[in-house]
């Protein structure tokens, strides 16, 4: 017996909803794990001696091989050529800012509470725009600098007025010293750089997503090897782990969480496009932001309450003022604009 019309349409509905469904559990759950993670090996410390971890570059090292691993087994799975489509240098050079994005992230930590590191996130707007004038010979529309603008001026006042009571455990300081805020600017700019230079490799050859994430993760777990290697802290944090089991398992998570992230965001800018995409971002900075403040018991004062309305507010009329999806660029998960390419910066 044939179906009938409207049962079909239900059952499409119903597909998608499920699919929907799928994708923002997805996203919101591993996403919201990475960000509890982060911060608890970066700033509650481990043992009874209440020792902290402190090597970023140890924390680089280990997502950046587990998600090359990853890339590398669908590569060989797909039987795809694993032969590097662009010159190795090209690689290395989105890998170094790669780098050096991630471990500012992760040592902005230090001295910034979470909240104030996700919410300053959102300013890469401005970095992002003036590396893609640069880089790519971009040009912006007047609604793009005034959106940029009032992001700013948001995550600003985020930053310059925390609440009383909100102290780093490596400060004696308030939360946002000047070291903290210098490191969240060499994030943006490093992470503005490396988005706007995966874009021009994408279109300057013809490379697929896993191609670009295998290699430059390779290359990225050999400079970070390095550096671990120069700075004598591989042994260190060897131990430390070692000594730290529970600290070790945050660490495999970790990594784990960040590269599933990575199929989860492909799959729904695949199937509902990169405005879906932007606001289920939106609304998982504005979840985790919450979720530190519950858990790790940041106070928010009147001041970052405003900011956050103006960054959030910004963003959602962002997402909604774009009447349909554009081209999806390389830019990372954590500004609600985001591609699969990301080379697992999340």
């Amino acid at each position: 017996m044939a179906e009938q019309p409207s049962q079909l349409m239900q059952r499409l509905k119903e597909n998608k909803l499920f699919k929907m469904s799928f994708a923002v559990s997805g996203i919101m759950s591993t996403l919201l794990i990475y960000g509890v993670l982060q911060e608890k090996i970066m700033r509650v410390p481990y043992g009874p001696d209440k020792e902290y971890f402190k090597y970023s570059l140890f924390l680089v090292f280990c997502n950046r091989i587990t998600t090359s691993a990853v890339s590398g087994g669908f590569l060989l799975a797909s039987k795809t050529v694993l032969d590097p489509v662009a010159p190795i240098y090209k690689y290395c050079v989105v890998s170094v800012s790669n780098i050096l994005t991630t471990t500012c992230q992760y040592e902005a930590l230090k001295y910034v509470s979470f909240p104030v590191q996700t919410l300053a996130k959102c300013a890469k707007m401005i970095p992002v725009m003036i590396w893609g004038t640069v880089i790519m010979q971009k040009t912006y529309t007047g609604r793009d600098y005034l959106f940029a603008l009032l992001v700013t001026l948001g995550c600003s006042i985020f930053i310059l007025f925390p609440a009383e009571g909100d102290i780093s455990p490596y400060s004696r300081g308030r939360e946002s010293t000047v070291w903290g805020v210098s490191l969240m600017i060499g994030y943006l700019g490093f992470d503005g750089f490396t988005s706007t230079f995966q874009d021009k490799l994408f279109k300057g050859y013809d490379m697929g997503i896993h191609n670009q994430i295998f290699y430059t993760t390779l290359c990225s777990c050999m400079i970070s090897f390095t550096g671990l290697l120069l700075q004598g802290n591989l042994p260190m944090a060897i131990d430390f782990v070692t000594r730290h089991n529970d600290c070790f398992i945050d660490i495999i998570i970790l990594s784990t969480v960040a590269t599933i992230s990575q199929f989860f965001i492909s799959y729904t800018i695949r199937n509902f496009g990169a405005l879906a995409f932007a606001t289920i971002m939106t609304t998982r900075q504005l979840v985790s932001i919450l979720l530190s403040c519950v858990w790790f018991t940041h106070p928010l004062s009147a001041e970052q309450l405003i900011g956050a309305v103006i960054v959030f507010g910004t963003l959602y009329s962002k997402s909604f003022f774009k009447s349909k999806p554009g081209p999806v660029s390389s830019e990372q998960t954590e500004n609600g604009a985001s591609a699969p390419a990301r080379a697992n910066n999340t």
